[in-house]
């Protein structure tokens, strides 16, 4: 795996002691109802109302948009409801058995570095897949973290995780999802971030059977590592 620069670190902020919030929605959340969440939080993190947070959740069946989606890329657009989004990236799926972290960060704080708060949650990724055995990697050519296995005598490469990211005055939202045990072929319905040559994976697709606490639980430890510490939120 490639080193990270040290400078990653200096997103870490545990300024007043503070921490940051970490909670986890019970029941499927519906899209529209999660951007209206995000975009309160992040008013009231800006306003000083509120810590930052970490909310993880799983959403019902939906397809979103990203700013940089190319309309041909969504191949069947009555399978599920599509939300266009304000995040970075293009097309991508979300739905049970995928675990979806929003990250409402305030990056006043931890540097204004859009590029290695990027990087950090590619380091978040790939910490949490090691703490779960598996090993996961970037490519400079496409966003989100990968793995590479054999099949058939030949390398391949399918993404597990992706990453979409907004700002609004240096907070962060939207964040990254992580396959855990999705139906895989909800996929098909899309060329997922614009990528043709390459598959989509699981921890359950890998043969890694964890259950979802299990992943938050090192998500939430890993997040220490890089970020800093977390807070129960009532």
């Amino acid at each position: 795996m490639e080193k990270k620069p040290k400078s990653l670190f200096l997103l870490r902020s545990d300024q007043n002691g503070a921490g940051v919030e970490w909670s986890t929605a019970i029941d499927p959340v519906p899209y529209p109802e999660a951007v209206a969440m995000m975009e309160n939080r992040i008013a009231a993190i800006h306003n000083g109302e509120a810590p930052e947070l970490v909310w993880l959740l799983e959403h019902p069946p939906l397809y979103s948009a990203g700013t940089s989606a190319n309309p041909k890329d969504l191949k069947d657009p009555d399978r599920f409801p599509v939300y266009p989004t304000g995040r970075g990236g293009q097309y991508t799926y979300h739905g049970p058995g995928q675990r979806v972290a929003y990250v409402m960060l305030d990056l006043t704080r931890r540097g204004r570095d859009v590029r290695a708060f990027v990087r950090a949650l590619e380091e978040w990724i790939i910490l949490t897949l090691a703490d779960l055995g598996v090993t996961g990697d970037v490519r400079d050519d496409r966003i989100g973290v990968w793995v590479t296995r054999q099949e058939a005598g030949r390398a391949r490469e399918d993404k597990i995780a992706a990453i979409g990211i907004r700002l609004r005055r240096w907070i962060s939202f939207h964040g990254i999802s992580l396959n855990v045990n999705p139906d895989l072929s909800h996929f098909d319905g899309i060329v997922p971030c614009g990528i043709t040559e390459h598959g989509v994976t699981s921890l359950a697709n890998l043969g890694i059977q964890h259950s979802m606490e299990s992943v938050d639980a090192a998500l939430r430890r890993q997040f220490g590592q890089v970020f800093g510490r977390t807070l129960d939120r009532d």
